[in-house]
């Protein structure tokens, strides 16, 4: 009894502020539900048809939402390993750098951020100033249906910071006794990255892998405020959870939203399944035999 009475607070909280809320998503789900109406009659499966066969802003958005995912999460973490060993060196000031490249990850998924980010990338934004510099004619990026996708992938890669200390971690556990073997034998640089520091790493990147998917298929903030809540120009910035919010809360379709929602929840819980079977083929522990 005591044990539960400790527990209580969080308890309470979890059914009150979790567990109740998506059980009730999952019935409204089934229903027609309308935010602002007054019907709610129980259509079975027919949001999940709807989406899955005539709602072609569904699909879209599940199409802009891979690309982001599948170019920036890759970048993010081929930005922060490459940056980790730079940084895994002691050198003067070292500390001061890994204190400045981690802060991004602080402030990258605040509104006040992605302003700034939509600012730089306007037509008269910073980002153009420093291209006029070269004589380079700039574009109004977040404006164009073309590039407006690949300014939030750019501030999604530029968030590198937590992954980074998360790389740096690992590179401090790596035996400096393989490398200086490796360099005796005659290993380039090259070598020893590719069969010493990837293995070695491998389960460090598997973590970073599984967080940084789940984070770039849940992308909502920036791509709200740098399309103002549209997903424009012309829906090339579309994102799901930007498409679950504006069929949530503009469209006041509750009923057809909880279906959104229900199916992304499986669908990255389906996708984290597959990188962790996935896993067994390339994850390599320090304790393992052979």
């Amino acid at each position: 009894m005591a044990g539960y009475v400790f527990l209580s607070p969080f308890l309470l909280g979890f059914m009150g502020i979790t567990a109740i809320p998506m059980l009730y998503s999952l019935y409204l789900s089934f229903t027609n539900y309308e935010l602002l109406g007054k019907t709610s009659d129980w259509i079975g499966f027919d949001n999940y048809k709807e989406l899955f066969t005539n709602d072609l802003q569904f699909w879209h958005a599940v199409r802009v939402t891979l690309v982001y995912a599948l170019v920036a999460v890759p970048l993010k973490l081929a930005a922060a390993l490459g940056v980790a060993m730079l940084l895994n060196r002691e050198r003067r000031g070292t500390g001061l750098f890994r204190g400045l490249f981690y802060l991004p990850s602080l402030l990258g998924g605040s509104v006040a951020v992605a302003i700034i980010w939509q600012a730089m990338f306007d037509r008269n934004g910073a980002f153009n100033s420093l291209l006029a510099v070269f004589g380079i004619e700039g574009k109004p990026w977040v404006n164009d249906p073309d590039w407006a996708l690949e300014t939030i992938i750019l501030l999604g890669m530029w968030q590198f910071g937590a992954p980074m200390v998360i790389f740096l971690a690992g590179l401090k556990q790596v035996p400096q006794e393989l490398y200086e073997a490796a360099a005796v034998d005659g290993a380039s640089g090259w070598r020893r990255f590719i069969n010493i520091t990837l293995p070695m790493l491998s389960p460090v990147i598997f973590f970073n892998l599984v967080l940084e998917t789940i984070h770039g298929f849940q992308g909502f903030t920036s791509a709200f405020v740098i399309s103002g809540g549209t997903g424009g120009p012309t829906d090339s910035t579309l994102m799901y959870t930007l498409q679950l919010y504006i069929r949530a809360f503009t469209e006041f379709e509750m009923g057809s939203a909880s279906a959104m929602a229900w199916v992304f929840l499986l669908t990255i819980g389906l996708l984290t399944m597959v990188l962790f079977s996935t896993g067994r083929m390339w994850v390599h522990y320090a304790d393992e035999e052979g």
